[in-house]
């Protein structure tokens, strides 16, 4: 019996984060076994808001080597950059003729991000979900994970499917999958060193509220000396009152590698003095083997280059058969 084939992507914007890693890239490494896994960096999601052009190559290229270092295998794993498989964008313009405006126009995203932007929203912003449709579709996807943020995209591009299908496929020969969500056990619930009540994020302009996983340890112990705590003596999970006590014994817990129980015997009397060394010593230790590996592989170029051409040209091929079915639905005359 096949494997599933599941698709993910992620922007090159900023660098991942702990949360990252602990609420899904360390949950793909442990079961990315099971499935067939298309893991692609989406460059051309990235440019839907202002960015810097000096380093979105450079951005693209760190994401895909912390990948890698996080433990990715490419033995069943294909990586690859969105717009190195031009059919991202030609599919894309093929689903925008025939989906309706105002299907974009409810997006809820859409809405907030617009409003941040004002009069220099463009339309590729209105557009993100048309292009997400069509970077699933195009590899058969059988599952694709989604958070809350991103629910709404995802049944979007399963209306697309079955548009395209009821419009121009046949009965019993549908031209796209439709894909189903993927509802994963959930990761570590990581949130911001500033706020325990918010999740981390790359997005936050302050950057102590968030550790990365390239941080150095002197970055590192700066963030945690300098994390929100409260003034009660003793250290607790589950105390709603108390947020980010809760979030600190969670990160010491799994960056640790410990029980909950264990922390919450190890820590009950403790006071913020002696437990933020702890934990800055726990979180440098946890992220060192994946900095040494990242550091491997940077200084590696040729092999991540190959790496990134390998994956472009075997994604390329499974997404120009998907790109020929829909044209060929569609009557294009074929190449000559």
């Amino acid at each position: 019996m096949s494997k599933k084939r599941v698709l993910s992507g992620i922007q090159t914007t900023g660098n991942l984060h702990l949360g990252n890693y602990l609420g899904a890239i360390r949950n793909w490494v442990d079961i990315q076994q099971d499935y067939d896994n298309y893991f692609f960096f989406a460059d051309l999601h990235a440019i839907t808001v202002p960015h810097d052009p000096k380093v979105l190559a450079e951005n693209t290229f760190k994401l895909a080597a912390v990948y890698l270092a996080c433990g990715i295998d490419l033995e069943c794993s294909t990586i690859f950059v969105q717009s190195h498989v031009s059919a991202h964008s030609e599919l894309t313009w093929l689903f925008n003729c025939i989906t309706p405006l105002n299907w974009l126009e409810r997006m809820i995203q859409f809405k907030e991000k617009a409003v941040k932007q004002g009069e220099n929203v463009g339309v590729g912003l209105l557009d993100y979900p048309v292009l997400m449709a069509a970077d699933i579709l195009l590899y058969d996807a059988d599952v694709v994970p989604v958070g809350e943020d991103q629910k709404q995209h995802l049944e979007l591009t399963r209306d697309i499917a079955a548009r395209v299908n009821d419009k121009f496929g046949k009965k019993k020969q549908p031209v796209l999958k439709v894909p189903e969500p993927m509802i994963r056990k959930e990761g570590a619930r990581v949130m911001s060193l500033t706020d325990g009540t918010k999740k981390m994020s790359k997005s936050d302009p302050s950057e102590l509220s968030r550790i990365d996983l390239l941080d150095p340890p002197e970055a590192i112990k700066r963030k945690i000396k300098k994390c929100k705590t409260d003034p009660v003596k003793g250290l607790v999970f589950d105390d709603p009152e108390r947020p980010e006590c809760h979030n600190l014994l969670s990160l010491y817990q799994i960056l640790g590698n410990k029980t909950k129980e264990e922390v919450a015997v190890e820590c009950q009397d403790m006071g913020w003095g002696q437990f933020k060394p702890l934990l800055t010593e726990t979180a440098i230790a946890a992220l060192e083997p994946i900095q040494n590996k990242y550091n491997e592989l940077m200084s590696d170029r040729n092999y991540l280059d190959k790496v990134l051409r390998d994956g472009a040209e075997k994604a390329s091929i499974t997404a120009n058969q998907t790109l020929t079915r829909v044209k060929d639905s569609l009557g294009f005359l074929p190449p000559l």
